[in-house]
């Protein structure tokens, strides 16, 4: 089975955060490619408000920090942009789990747009109870 991959393109900062000399922080940018529909199911955080997403990576984040994730949706032409904040960090180590961290689309047409076609992706399996890299 095809596994998750994320690979960080881009940080405004080493942690993807505020930076004290700088007014306006830039969001940190990410990569993801999910090649698979069980993938897109497991990495997909339908309980947060608006949709999320959970990334595998070593990357520190701290909740609150601004994410721009480009995401490349198994066979779908194009790739998403996907505005957002850390809504979850999953620390190295935890039994059971992949490390990485979550994020919450931002409340624009982005994240709508990245929400919507992530259902209609998953369509039949969205309300399954199988388990996901979050809950």
């Amino acid at each position: 089975m095809e596994q998750l991959v994320g690979r960080s393109e881009q940080s405004a900062s080493p942690a993807g955060g505020a930076d004290p000399g700088r007014a306006t922080p830039r969001p940190s940018v990410m990569s993801l490619s999910i090649k698979e529909k069980a993938a897109l199911y497991a990495a997909y955080m339908r309980f947060i408000d608006g949709g999320g997403l959970f990334i595998p990576t070593t990357r520190p984040a701290h909740l609150g920090d601004e994410i721009y994730a480009i995401l490349t949706l198994m066979d779908e032409p194009g790739k998403v942009p996907v505005p957002g904040k850390v809504c979850w960090v999953t620390p190295a180590g935890v039994p059971g789990r992949q490390q990485g961290l979550g994020i919450q689309f931002a409340k624009n047409e982005a994240g709508e747009e990245a929400r919507n076609k992530i259902e209609t992706l998953i369509g039949g399996v969205l309300n399954s109870a199988r388990t996901t890299h979050t809950i």
